[in-house]
């Protein structure tokens, strides 16, 4: 996907209120798509930097934990999808790691995280995947937050 494509699919998939019992059913959604293809994720959920669901299924790590909070904090950063970010300093011919300000042993552009963002308000909060390669877990995170909406 280019930057304009990420970038569409941030903008359709905007929220019109996220509460704490939406946090637990957008987690519980996520969780039961990875059953459905037999993938084992890490996420978590925030509004506001306050978290308000983590699990980890069987089959991740500590290490996923320190990918969540790294990913998440790319959102919390910019208030963009990490996976937007790593895309748009790969199109200048450099890497967030090397060209940004930012630790990358706390911030790392790779996918995975994915704003929450309140219509006509902004972004929230974020919703984080971790576990896969970058790709599917951005890919995981968007289809969570579609099939959340679409309920």
């Amino acid at each position: 996907m280019n930057l304009q494509q990420l970038e569409n699919v941030e903008k359709d998939l905007q929220f019109e209120s996220f509460t704490n019992e939406d946090a637990l059913n957008l987690g519980m959604t996520l969780i039961n798509y990875a059953k459905e293809n037999n993938k084992a994720v890490a996420i978590h959920i925030e509004r506001n930097r306050v978290p308000l669901f983590t699990h980890l299924m069987d089959g991740t790590s500590e290490e996923n934990v320190f990918w969540l909070y790294r990913k998440k904090r790319v959102v919390d950063h910019y208030n963009r999808s990490s996976h937007y970010i790593a895309a748009r300093f790969e199109k200048q011919g450099t890497t967030h790691d090397e060209s940004s300000l930012l630790q990358s042993s706390d911030y790392q552009a790779v996918g995975g995280s994915f704003p929450i963002r309140i219509k006509d308000v902004g972004v929230i909060g974020t919703v984080t995947v971790a576990g896969l390669t970058a790709q599917l877990d951005h890919d995981y995170a968007v289809e969570g937050v579609k099939r959340f909406l679409s309920k």
